[in-house]
């Protein structure tokens, strides 16, 4: 469990981070997806 949200807690942070940075939609868009994908990675993988 704390894995998992240690996991969430730190792509949270870099999301926000990033989005800071890229003030553009696509960009921020494209970000977020891939960071609901490394999340799901870090929470399902073995």
């Amino acid at each position: 469990m704390k894995k998992m949200l240690g996991c969430v807690a730190v792509l949270i942070a870099v999301g926000m981070l990033l989005m800071l940075i890229a003030h553009n939609r696509l960009v921020g868009l494209i970000i977020i997806a891939l960071l609901l994908f490394i999340g799901y990675n870090c929470v399902c993988g073995d």
